[in-house]
């Protein structure tokens, strides 16, 4: 797979920073793999707590006897998923195909859209599909994963078994509660946490294999492929409850900008992966000899002295998993806003030295309330596992049609050779989109309806500001014309810099229209400033500003930020005056256009969505707190609008 990067990158072997060109392994390295374990392998790495026992409950239709044949057709379906689906889909594929360093559904988006044109609909439309069905796997993950750990505590003694709920709930809250404080104390701990559970159910694993080396023939695909042949509609289910040994592969991508390609590349297949098949074979095994521990494999599996301290641990592992999840769906909130594809929120940063560490309460204890209520209205793993899964495909599913658009258009391959490479992955992931469509009234529609909402809520922030930019274009002057007559005739001047703020920097923007309208004066230094966002994650600090300056009273500033950035203004002017353009916070005044926006029932979209556009709007967090303006020196300028 070299190859794959090397063309894509012109870099050969030195696209990795985290290895050097002499070949030597850094450190930090290491460190970085270790990392991804706690992280990236998270969720992934607990799903042994409930895959197994629900895909062989599927495939004995919860009440049949626990065959030879199931065991192995089970086994041999998870080891092929994990093969095809996250070796080598997501770690020797896909890991390729970063937006410079950074993965997920948005960024692969951002490429896309790069290379086919911004006015392909197509690409976006899949983007808004993927990212909404992100957060219904947001709400599942961590919801599942900690009710299946404490559930362990019905194994140690029944009498525990009210615990269960309250506690899992308890665990829940103080997971969200803490999000606020920040995670990078508790983060060093995620990866040897997550290798210490790795190496716990491994060896749980191989234990077992010893009595019945006859498991490893599961290898083998004809015992999958049998098993689906052999048992109809059983199987598709069966198929759908396997597909839960690879949720958490999107996070493999997701992450890559956190821990680089070759890192989590080596921590899959020295750790992971085979922690994960020794686990699973082992559950196998046990299943074999006592059918009766399908009530719950895993911790069954466990020496009856290991049981406590693997309750504990799992609890960990699960909220380690869950922490993982939550960041994730911060970062893409972000990404989304940048993007145009959702309303300006409040982003805390809660580390000086890592810009990537921030905190959204909005999306926080959103996020909070619906992993309650999917606990207490399921109250079981297993009652959970349905409506687990289906959301994860659809992303994957989505995943892999960009993939084919990047690697045909941005890797510069011949169209048959991306279809050939992404056709047969994406084929896995509609099987498994449909085996997963069967748990739609067993739950799996809490998901969907999560995710229609969410792409109902990004398609009308989409459209409705587009409808908005194109009217406010309409009633302004072009800057040009303007710049150049009041040059000729200028208004009274007062001292100072006014900075007005537009989205089309070849307009006049509407508070400074307005406020020559009725202060009838002009600053004697004015800029009007567009902020653009671009296709990459980041930018560098020199690309940062450009600067045009129009006339003596007028310049022109157009200030670029990366999709995963969040803007600064007064940072980036202090990158101007740098540039010969004179800045002083405390001169400075700053214009904003306040619209008041109105539903038409002529025109722009439908009332109702009209309705929900204004309601989206009003609740955007404030235009000076998302571009870090000082409040005191803020001027904001109201103007009336329909869409």
């Amino acid at each position: 797979m070299a190859t794959l990067s090397a063309e894509k990158t012109g870099e050969g072997e030195s696209d990795d920073p985290t290895l050097s060109v002499s070949g030597h392994v850094p450190p930090s390295f290491w460190i970085l793999a270790l990392g991804s374990i706690g992280v990236v392998y998270g969720d992934i790495g607990t799903s042994p707590l409930y895959a197994m026992r629900e895909a062989v409950l599927a495939a004995t239709n919860k009440t049949g006897p626990i065959t030879e044949l199931i065991v192995f057709g089970v086994l041999s379906l998870i080891i092929w998923a994990l093969v095809l689906v996250v070796t080598v889909k997501y770690v020797f594929v896909l890991l390729n195909a970063d937006n410079k360093g950074e993965g997920g559904t948005l960024s692969l988006m951002a490429l896309a859209q790069r290379v086919m044109g911004s006015n392909m609909v197509l690409i976006p439309l899949l983007a808004m599909v993927g990212a909404a069905l992100f957060y219904g796997d947001a709400m599942i993950t961590p919801a599942i994963s900690v009710l299946s750990a404490v559930e362990g505590l019905k194994i140690i003694t029944p009498a525990l078994e009210s615990y269960v709920l309250p506690i899992t709930l308890a665990i829940i809250i103080g997971l969200f509660a803490v999000q606020s404080r920040g995670t990078a104390s508790v983060a060093a701990l995620f990866g040897p946490i997550t290798l210490v559970w790795f190496v716990a159910i491994a060896l749980a694993g191989l234990a077992h294999i010893g009595d019945n080396p006859a498991v490893l023939l599961s290898f083998n695909p004809v015992y999958a492929v049998n098993f689906l042949g052999s048992h109809g509609i059983i199987g598709l289910v069966t198929l759908g409850a396997v597909f839960l040994a690879v949720t958490g592969a999107e996070a493999l991508y997701a992450d890559l900008g956190h821990f680089r390609k070759r890192p989590i590349q080596l921590a899959w297949i020295i750790v992971v992966f085979p922690a994960l098949l020794l686990n699973y074979l082992g559950q196998g095994v046990l299943l074999l000899h006592s059918p009766e521990t399908i009530e719950n494999p895993f911790f069954l599996m466990m020496p009856e002295w290991a049981l406590i301290p693997v309750v504990v641990l799992a609890t960990a592992a699960t909220i380690i998993a869950s922490q993982a999840v939550i960041t994730g769906a911060f970062s893409l909130t972000r990404q989304a806003i940048q993007l145009g594809l959702l309303p300006r929120m409040e982003i805390r940063f809660i580390s000086e030295a890592h810009a990537g560490q921030i905190y959204m309460p909005q999306v926080n204890w959103l996020i909070m309330l619906g992993v309650l209520a999917l606990v207490i209205m399921f109250k079981t793993s297993g009652s959970l596992a349905s409506a687990y899964g289906i959301a994860v495909t659809g992303t994957m599913v989505v995943t892999s049609i960009m993939a084919i658009f990047v690697i045909w258009k941005y890797w510069k391959w011949p169209l048959w050779a991306a279809l050939a490479m992404m056709l047969p992955l994406l084929a896995i992931d509609v099987i498994f989109l449909g085996a997963n469509a069967l748990k739609v009234f067993d739950g799996g529609y809490v998901p969907l309806a999560l995710g229609a909402l969410l792409m109902l809520i990004m398609w009308t922030w989409r459209r409705g500001s587009r409808i908005l930019f194109a009217k406010t274009r309409k009633s302004e002057v072009p800057l040009l014309d303007l710049a150049k007559s009041l040059s000729k005739r200028p208004p009274h001047q007062v001292p100072g810099t006014a900075v007005f703020f537009t989205s089309d920097p070849e307009s006049t923007p509407t508070a400074l229209l307005h406020s020559l309208k009725h202060y009838k004066v002009l600053h004697e230094n004015n800029a009007v400033l567009t902020i653009r966002t671009s296709d990459s994650p980041s930018v560098a600090p020199e690309e940062r500003v450009k600067i045009e300056k129009l006339n003596d009273l007028f310049s022109r500033l157009i200030i670029t930020y990366g999709y995963m950035e969040t803007p600064n203004v007064p940072k980036a002017l202090g990158l101007a005056s740098k540039l010969g353009w004179k800045f002083n916070i405390m001169t400075t005044s700053f214009f904003l256009s306040r619209r008041s926006v109105r539903a038409s029932r002529h025109e722009g979209m439908p009332v109702w969505q009209d309705h929900l556009f204004i309601g989206l709007a009003r609740n955007a967090n404030d235009a000076s707190s998302y571009f870090r303006l000082p409040t005191d020196r803020v001027v904001e300028v109201g103007s009336q609008i329909t869409v």
